[in-house]
């Protein structure tokens, strides 16, 4: 039964946890570390470990994209960002790694993303892509889904993730045409990813959209103003517990279709990996940890999508730091700080193997405690 916490007279609160507050419990088995599989499908793609690279220019350019994927994750490109507004974003990208973290570096992103998106410059990034050999993938807002859907799908994508800091599948407007997610992936003959969302009903209508995959979660970390802004804070364990709910309740309404769950938020290290796998998430989404490695566009600086909104930005800008080692060991190490930062998903496999599981789908049952 969830705690409900009486806030005061008629008005009460489901109480819900964060990452941090949980720990992985082990169990009375443990395995060989090099008999763990980190191994991920989504649809017909394969991937060697379960990290989806957050959409963000300080992270995913058309070579980082690819390079995450010859690792064996999903790169994932935003149509709607620099890569798209400009020929060459190196500059840009250059100046924005040289800025401070004060009110200029806000208005000069808002500045710098007003330049406006080019459809030929979707087709091009969308080719660079495709010639490095890997899964593509590109991120478009609700907003402009309808808008920039033909140029994207002419242009030959093999994953749609239409993502936004909340998405649902009921978007009401009296003034626009909204987009009804149900008809729009009905109409596609590709998977499509879906998010965020924060709980089991949201999770669950975007299930019965069709979707191949739902984000869980609102990118909330140290940089994350949404919920300064929007009064909006995610307690992610309890977040991808409930979308797992759903999805658990969905096989069954559905006679077994599976959609995958991405935890997209609170996540830093390789034991937050592990322990939002535990909570049911299939994969991470991961934007700040790969902003640290020596591929990132940006030069180590880092700052979410919703950081350049023209009108009400929300998310702080992450001055550039010196890189803490190249992709590939940001994720498979060899790590030579004890943080968890680096060696990521051996870090994850390790977990796996001291639990006694064997795959991604075993470790989801592992034992869970409250220690905080």
């Amino acid at each position: 039964m969830r705690d409900v916490v009486e806030i005061g007279l008629g008005k009460t609160a489901q109480r819900g946890y964060h990452l941090d507050e949980i720990a992985i419990v082990p169990s009375r088995r443990t395995r060989d570390v090099d008999d763990v599989s980190t191994a991920w499908q989504l649809d017909a793609y394969q991937f060697g470990i379960p990290c989806v690279g957050h959409p963000s220019d300080a992270t995913m350019s058309p070579t980082s994209a690819v390079r995450l994927g010859e690792l064996g994750g999903l790169g994932v490109l935003n149509v709607e960002g620099l890569w798209t507004r400009y020929e060459n974003p190196t500059k840009v990208l250059e100046e924005l790694a040289g800025l401070d973290e004060d009110a200029r570096a806000t208005k000069r992103l808002q500045e710098v993303y007003a330049e406006p998106i080019r459809p030929d410059l979707i087709a091009e990034r969308v080719r660079e892509l495709r010639a490095g050999g890997g899964t593509v993938a590109v991120r478009v807002s609700p907003q402009h889904t309808l808008a920039l859907a033909p140029v994207i799908l002419d242009a030959g994508v093999d994953i749609l993730v239409i993502q936004g800091t909340i998405v649902s599948a009921e978007h009401v407007s009296t003034t626009d045409e909204p987009l009804n997610l149900k008809e729009f992936i009905a109409d596609l003959d590709l998977p499509v990813i879906v998010g965020g969302c924060t709980d089991y009903k949201t999770a669950l209508h975007l299930m019965r959209t069709g979707a191949a995959g739902v984000i869980v979660g609102i990118g909330g970390d140290d940089w994350s103003t949404t919920e300064s802004v929007l009064g909006i804070r995610v307690p992610m364990a309890t977040a991808i517990a409930d979308a797992a709910a759903a999805r658990r309740d969905y096989l069954d309404e559905t006679g077994g279709r599976y959609v995958h769950l991405i935890a997209d938020g609170d996540i830093q290290t390789s034991g937050d990996i592990a322990k939002a796998l535990g909570c049911g998430a299939d994969a991470v989404m991961l934007g700040e940890p790969l902003s640290r490695s020596e591929e990132a566009p940006a030069g180590g600086a880092w700052w979410h999508s919703a950081a350049s909104h023209p009108s009400l930005p929300r998310g702080a800008f992450e001055a550039a730091s010196a890189p803490i080692g190249s992709l590939e060991q940001v994720l498979f190490g060899p790590a030579d700080e004890p943080d968890g930062q680096l060696n990521l998903f051996g870090g994850l496999r390790r977990a796996m193997a001291k639990c006694g599981y064997r795959d991604l789908k075993e470790f989801q049952k592992v034992g869970l405690v409250l220690d905080r």
